[in-house]
């Protein structure tokens, strides 16, 4: 039986994809037999670095935090989409260039917005 050249290349794809998977489970496996066992009683408490971790460690941050995490988001993928633009000016032309001028006038009026809803202020109510 003969396999045509693109059944070929998605029978490669799917040995490698199983093949993958076979070894990452014997990887597994081979690691929980062999690693050592912790049967003491400090098995579940928390470690870090080497240090042991004294008080609280549930720690309440302000939703400024993530607000302006969400916003450095938004616009560095923005950025990212300029900077696409940017290295395709050429070929766009004109209407690229319409394009990405109505796109910066978006970014700057949803800017002017966080603004004056107060979004970026730090200051305590």
């Amino acid at each position: 039986m003969l396999i045509s050249l693109d059944m070929r290349e998605y029978l490669y794809f799917f040995c490698f994809i199983f093949f993958s998977v076979i070894f990452c489970c014997f990887m597994l496996f081979t690691s929980s037999i062999l690693g050592g066992k912790s049967l003491s009683r400090h098995k579940h408490t928390p470690f870090e670095s080497g240090i042991v971790s004294v008080g609280d460690t549930c720690l309440h941050f302000s939703v400024k935090f993530y607000l302006v995490a969400m916003f450095f988001v938004i616009f560095d993928v923005e950025a990212l989409y300029l900077y696409i633009w940017s290295v395709s000016i050429v070929e766009t032309g004109w209407a690229g260039f319409f394009e990405a001028f109505i796109f910066i006038m978006l970014l700057l009026l949803s800017l002017f917005y966080l603004i004056r809803i107060k979004a970026l202020n730090w200051a305590y109510k």
